[in-house]
């Protein structure tokens, strides 16, 4: 049996930490890295439904070139808006988590591990994409849904991660959200159309 360390994720070849499988006892022994995957493609989901939300703003139907590079454009920006906005909530609930529980998150592997488990509790935010594919007279309230269950999601990520009580991770989502509203009314006054 070969030691822990020996297995190698199947992408980046890097060594597998996690998701071990061992055939002969159920245990999986090859990794894979969908961390960040995951993060890119929730953010191209929520850029996805902003882009949809401003094409609607704007339903100009014109062959031309050049709308359609100004509208592929409005879709970078606005990856780039929501890539700011979910970096400045991890931030601001780091921050939080810092300053409330120092001897939490003492280690680079301990912030990586919360970094991981919040990026994977927001797989909530591919509900984006069929909410969108079926509108309907619901459609805002199915996005609102799925704003509560990531966040609920999060909280109970950084519950079990850090081994907390509910209080603290809720405590910690709310200044995220603090945080990246702050962010988001910033760049407004900077005249960032944000």
């Amino acid at each position: 049996m070969a030691a822990r360390g020996a297995y190698r994720c199947i992408e980046c070849s890097r060594v597998a930490a996690e998701l071990y499988r061992d055939y002969r006892r159920g245990v999986l022994r090859i990794s894979i890295c969908i961390h960040g995957k995951l993060c890119v493609f929730c953010l191209l989901c929520e850029a996805y439904l902003r882009w949809l939300q401003l094409q609607d703003s704007s339903q100009n139907i014109d062959p031309d070139d050049l709308i359609r590079y100004a509208k592929e454009w409005d879709f970078y920006r606005m990856f780039g808006i929501a890539s700011l906005e979910q970096t400045s909530f991890l931030i601001g609930i780091f921050i939080t988590l810092w300053w409330m529980r120092l001897d939490m998150l003492k280690t680079k592997s301990d912030f990586i591990l919360l970094l991981k488990a919040l990026l994977l509790s927001s797989y909530g935010k591919l509900l984006l994409i069929p909410a969108v594919i079926w509108e309907h007279d619901y459609t805002p309230l199915c996005l609102a849904f799925i704003k509560v269950f990531v966040l609920i999601s999060n909280s109970q990520a950084i519950r079990v991660t850090l081994n907390l009580n509910r209080m603290l991770p809720w405590l910690a989502i709310f200044f995220g959200l603090i945080f990246e509203n702050g962010v988001v009314c910033l760049f407004k006054k900077m005249g960032w159309d944000v």
